[in-house]
């Protein structure tokens, strides 16, 4: 089977929202996608298989040289195959060819080791308000 992923690729927000429910764990929202990706984002990246959406991730920027990933998430059946990496991949590519130069990510204890071994982001000094 042939994955393809596609740089700010069409998509339903049924099978978006799906697709999050699927891989976070929750109820099947009911967000406008679309509505939030084209007011915030640079871009976003879709994997597909067979025509079913297994996989995406969010860039949001500053609009000038810094990108953020938002929301990687692969389908259940899906996961530890290569592909979350690969849609971070992809997002690198597309924010360096916007002439971004640099990509952050925050991220859960858990996922360390896929964005520090498996992506190669480095770790960096950080600061969060919970609001």
């Amino acid at each position: 089977m042939t994955i393809e992923y596609e740089w700010r690729g069409g998509f339903d927000n049924a099978a978006l929202n799906a697709l999050h429910a699927d891989g976070f764990g929750h109820p099947v929202a009911r967000t406008d996608w679309r509505e939030r990706l084209e007011r915030h984002s640079l871009g976003w990246v879709c994997a597909w298989e067979d025509g079913s959406l297994i996989g995406f991730v969010n860039v949001v920027w500053d609009g000038g040289v810094h990108a953020f990933i938002l929301d990687t998430v692969v389908a259940q059946r899906r996961k530890r195959s290569g592909v979350g990496s690969a849609l971070v991949a992809t997002a690198a590519q597309e924010a360096r060819a916007a002439k971004c130069e640099w990509l952050h990510v925050d991220f859960e204890e858990r996922l360390r080791s896929f964005y520090f071994d498996t992506c190669g982001f480095k770790e960096t000094t950080a600061g969060l308000i919970a609001l």
